[in-house]
This record gives structure tokens, sequence and C-alpha cells, in this order.
């Protein structure tokens, strides 16, 4: 076996294993479905949703709908608990409504974007080998698993809590992300729909303000849902705090602002307005133009 393919194969189980310790966190003083606590069945499904659209997949050697499925995820895993749940009270709605507005803008973004560029870049290699291409929608099972436990906790749990000041800073704070996430999206797509700024980077609108906002907007809305759920934890369940903490590192360290970074260098690296750009705009958090020390 190759070591490629081995150290695919390895990344799937530290994926299932390090879900399997999510799930058992995430369960304590869950509402049961018969004998299996339901946070534990949600993050089981999760995966399982991940792996039966893999095959497909593989078999067409796509990645179109890999971000569509990541999103349908999202929606699906929380209708189901909640109606699972059976606990209707006003913070499980509100966590429910924030995660599907979320997910379905987000995921329809993508998925439009996939289809006029043709390809998913990051998968024009890893897509043909089984390996790579499983422990891709695998690591999307783990993402999605980390990025809900929080909101997974709150609706899954036994307790119900009224709203309160937590559920009010959550919600602001969900509200100034999301509408920056949404805003750096739209202005970087029209941006680049101009045939008059193909080969140039984006540099007004939000984006005077932050090299990558729409990524701040994340990092920001997630910090708003897990301020929500703070209240319901209690034990074994403060793990699934993880959340906004896996998406601000992931977004910042690993994915997201490291991999766009190393593209702009390559691409754009040595001209006078780009190191102009850089040297006077944020990494991530916005700042009015001019301002950055």
């Amino acid at each position: 076996m190759k070591k490629e393919n081995l150290n695919s194969y390895l990344t799937v189980l530290v994926a299932v294993g390090v879900g399997i310790l999510v799930a058992l966190a995430g369960s304590q003083e869950s509402v049961m479905v018969g004998n299996i606590p339901l946070f534990a069945f949600v993050v089981g499904l999760i995966y399982l949703i991940q792996w039966i659209v893999f095959i497909p997949s593989y078999l067409k050697r796509t990645e179109k709908f890999y971000d569509l499925t990541g999103s349908i995820t999202y929606i699906s895993v929380v209708i189901l608990s909640t109606i699972l749940s059976r606990k209707m009270d006003a913070r499980t709605l509100l966590i429910l409504v924030l995660v599907v507005i979320w997910a379905a803008r987000l995921g329809t973004f993508l998925f439009k974007r996939v289809k006029v560029a043709g390809e998913d870049r990051r998968f024009r290699e890893i897509k043909k080998s089984f390996a790579r291409f499983l422990s891709a929608w695998t690591l999307q099972a783990l993402w999605v698993t980390f990025t809900l436990a929080a909101a997974l906790a709150a609706i899954t749990s036994l307790r119900s809590i009224p709203l309160d000041a937590f559920a009010a800073i959550g919600s602001l704070l969900w509200i100034v992300g999301f509408a920056i996430e949404v805003l750096a999206d739209y202005q970087k797509s029209k941006f680049k729909s101009d045939l008059a700024n193909k080969s140039k980077f984006i540099r007004s609108g939000i984006w005077a303000w932050s090299r990558h906002p729409n990524y701040f907007g994340e990092i920001m809305l997630w910090l708003g849902v897990a301020i929500i759920t703070l209240p319901v934890l209690r034990g074994w369940q403060w793990v699934t705090l993880i959340s906004p903490l896996f998406v601000t590192l992931l977004l910042t360290r690993i994915s997201g602002v490291p991999m766009l970074e190393r593209r702009a260098d390559e691409k754009w690296g040595g001209q006078a307005d780009y190191e102009e750009y850089k040297m006077n705009t944020p990494v991530l958090i916005p700042m009015p133009p001019g301002t950055k020390q």
C-alpha cells in the first residue's frame, strides 16, 4: 500500500475516533432515542451522510456535491435533533433558525461557485484516489461535528432554559458576523464577474478593511451560536465549546487564511499595489483603511 493511501486511511480512523470522543462528551444529559443518546445518534448520522454521498461522488470522480452535502447535513441534523428532542423551547428554535439560515445561504453560494468554475481545484488530484477522497469526506464529517457540537449539545440536552442575556449577545454577534460574511462574498463575486478585473485582486468595499472578511464573519457567527448555548451546557458538554475554537483554528491556521495567502503571494507577490495592500490591510479583523500599524 502506498504511503499516501496509508496516511489517508489513518486520517479516516483518527477522524472517526475523535468523532466518537466528541459524541461521548456531548451525550451527557442528552435526550435518549431508544437506548442511544440523541447527541451520539446525530453524530453518527453526520458521518453516515458523508460516506453515502462519497460513493457516487467517487464513482463519477466529482467534488461538485461536497460543499452542498455539508450544508444539507447541517440543516438535516439540526432539524432532526429538534424534532427528536421534543423540546421546542425558544433557545432551541433560535439555534435551529440561525444554523439553517447560515447553512442554506453558504451551501447555495458554494454550490453555484463550483458550477460556474467547473471544479474545485482543491480536489483535482484528491478525487482520483479512493483513500484520499474518502479521507476528505470523513474530515468533512468531523468538521460538521466540531462546528455543530455546542449547538447540538444545547438542542439535545434535557435542560431547557428561557432566553436571556447570553441569547441576546450571541444573536447580536451572529447577525453581525453573518452580515459581514454575506457582504464579503457578494462583493467578491461581483468583482470577479467583471471581466475587467480578470487577474486582479479585490481591495474595495469591505475587502479594504480586511484581507479575509468572510472568514472573520464566519468565526464571529459561530462564536455567537456558542454563547447562546452556554447556559444549557453542563459537565462534559463543555467540551462541545470546541466549536468556535475549531472554526477559528481551521480558518486562521490550516485551510483558510494560510492557503489563500500562499496563492495570493504566488499570483501577485512583488507587485507594488499588492504589497501595499498587504502592508496596510489586516489579515482578518477589519479595520478602517490606513489604520493598520
